[in-house]
C-alpha cells in the first residue's frame, strides 16, 4: 500500500505542479489571441480528451508532468511558400498533400511540413480522406497574403519579442508566485516552528556538560554579545576553533549566569554539544511575504548549484527524482494538509527555479534563443534549433535518470 500510496500522491503532485506551469503559458497566451490546441496532463501519447470551443483538455497514459500545445510554436525559419500554398488550397478546394507538392514545385516532405504548419495556424484543415481544404471562418474572397496574416496574427509567431518572452515565462512565473503565496498564507495563518534558545538537551561529556550547563537553561549572549536566534549561536561556533574559549550568558530558574566554554572538535571548528528545542512562531503578513522571499532566494541559490563543479556533487546528493518526490508527497500528505501544501509549495518553487536556467529546451533555454534572434535580427535554422534542444534534453535526462537511480537504491536500502 506504501507503493501504491506514493504513486497516487506522485500523479496528484506532479499533476497540480503541471496545472499552475502550464497554466501560466495557457493564459497569457490566450490573452495575447494566440490560439492554444492542447492543455494536456502527462506525457504526449494516449488520452482522454474533452474538446472544449478553443482549447482540447485532457489527461494521457502517463500523467506525470504535462504540456500546452500553442500554434506557432515551431522551430526555425517560415517556409516562404505558405501563402502560395493557401492560394492553391483556394484555388482547388480540396487537394492532397501529394498535389499541394507538385502545385508548389517541391518533395512531398516539404509539402508536408508547409500542410501541418497552416493546419496548426488555423488556416487549413485536414478531412476525413487526410485531403486539405482552406478552414471555415475564412473568407475565400481575400487575398492568400491576408489570409496568411490573419491567422500568423494568432500564433506564438505573430508576437513580438516581449510578448514571447511574457509567454515563455509566464509557467516560471506562475510557480513562483503560487509558492510565495503559500508559504505568506501558512506562515501568517498558521505559524511555523523555529529553532528557541532554550536548551533541550546537552550531550554527556562534551564542553557543554563540562562547563555546567543544563538542559532548560536560556542562551543570552555570546562573549558579551546578545543572542537573538540560535542561528546567531551556531554562526559564532561555526566560525570559532577548538580549544577556544567563549563565555556564555544563560538563564537558569529565572536568574542570569555565565560559565566558560572550551570548545572541543567538530568538522574543523568549534564545537559545544547541545541540542535546542522548537517554538512555535506565528510571522505577521509583511514578514511572512518577506522570509517567502528569502527562501525563494536560497531555492534558486540550490538550482545554481548543480551548474557549479564546486557544488555540483553535493547538489546531486540532495536531489529528488519523481521516485523520491512521489515518497515525500505520501508522507507529507499523511503528516495533513499544511504539511503537503508545504511540500508543493517547495516543490513548485524549484521547478520555476530550475525552468529559468539557459538551457533548451527549458524555458530559460527558449527564451535565451528568443533574445539572441532579436540581437541577430533572424531566426535560427531549424536543424541548429533541434540539435541544441536535442543535446539540452540528453543532459537533463541524464541526470533525471541518475537521481531515479539514487532514489532507488536509497529506498531499496
Amino acid at each position: 500500500m506504501s507503493g501504491l500510496d506514493a504513486v497516487f500522491w506522485g500523479i496528484v503532485t506532479f499533476s497540480i505542479l503541471v496545472v499552475l506551469h502550464e497554466g501560466g503559458h495557457f493564459l497569457v497566451a490566450r490573452a495575447f489571441g494566440v490560439k492554444v490546441h492542447e492543455f494536456m496532463i502527462g506525457l504526449p501519447g494516449p488520452a482522454l480528451r474533452i474538446r472544449g470551443k478553443k482549447t482540447t483538455y485532457g489527461v494521457t497514459a502517463v500523467p506525470f508532468g504535462g504540456y500546452v500545445r500553442i500554434a506557432g510554436m515551431e522551430p526555425g525559419e517560415e517556409d516562404p511558400l505558405l501563402a502560395h500554398a493557401i492560394a492553391v488550397v483556394k484555388e482547388r478546394g480540396s487537394i492532397t498533400v501529394s498535389e499541394l507538392g507538385r502545385a508548389l514545385g517541391v518533395d512531398r516532405e516539404r509539402a508536408s511540413d508547409i500542410a501541418s504548419v497552416l493546419e496548426d495556424w488555423g488556416a487549413l484543415v485536414r478531412g476525413d480522406d487526410h485531403s486539405l481544404a482552406l478552414a471555415e471562418g475564412l473568407d475565400a474572397r481575400r487575398p492568400a497574403s491576408e489570409l496568411l496574416a490573419s491567422v500568423r496574427a494568432h500564433t506564438y509567431r505573430g508576437l513580438s519579442t516581449p510578448k514571447r518572452i511574457a509567454v515563455l515565462s509566464a509557467g516560471v512565473v506562475a510557480n513562483i508566485l503560487a509558492a510565495i503565496l503559500v508559504f505568506t498564507f501558512v506562515l501568517a495563518a498558521f505559524g511555523t516552528y523555529e529553532p528557541s534558545l532554550t536548551l533541550e538537551q546537552v550531550q554527556p561529556g562534551s564542553p557543554a556538560a563540562a562547563a555546567g550547563l543544563r538542559a532548560n537553561d536560556t542562551l543570552l549572549a555570546l562573549d558579551g554579545k546578545r543572542l537573538e536566534t540560535w542561528e546567531e549561536f551556531q554562526q559564532a561556533v561555526a566560525s570559532s576553533k577548538p580549544g577556544q574559549q567563549v563565555r556564555v550568558e544563560f538563564e537558569r530558574d529565572g536568574a542570569r549566569q555565565s560559565t566558560t566554554v572550551t570548545l572541543g572538535e567538530a568538522d574543523g571548528h568549534g564545537f559545544v554539544g547541545v541540542r535546542v528545542g522548537l517554538t512555535k512562531v506565528r510571522y505577521s503578513v509583511w514578514k511572512a511575504f518577506s522570509q517567502s522571499l528569502v527562501w525563494t532566494g536560497l531555492v534558486f541559490k540550490a538550482i545554481v548549484g548543480f551548474f557549479r563543479p564546486d557544488t555540483f556533487a553535493q547538489s546531486v546528493s540532495n536531489a529528488r527524482s519523481v521516485v523520491g518526490i512521489s515518497v515525500m508527497a505520501a508522507d507529507a500528505a499523511k503528516a495533513g494538509p499544511l504539511d503537503y501544501a508545504w511540500l508543493v509549495a517547495l516543490l513548485s518553487l524549484s521547478l520555476g527555479a530550475m525552468n529559468v536556467m539557459p538551457i533548451p529546451p527549458l524555458d530559460g533555454g527558449k527564451i535565451a534563443f528568443e533574445v539572441l534572434q532579436r540581437v541577430t535580427g533572424r531566426p535560427f535554422g531549424r536543424r541548429l534549433t533541434t540539435a541544441v534542444t536535442v543535446a539540452g534534453a540528453a543532459l537533463l535526462f541524464s541526470l533525471i535518470g541518475y537521481l531515479v537511480y539514487s532514489d532507488i537504491v536509497r529506498l531499496a536500502g
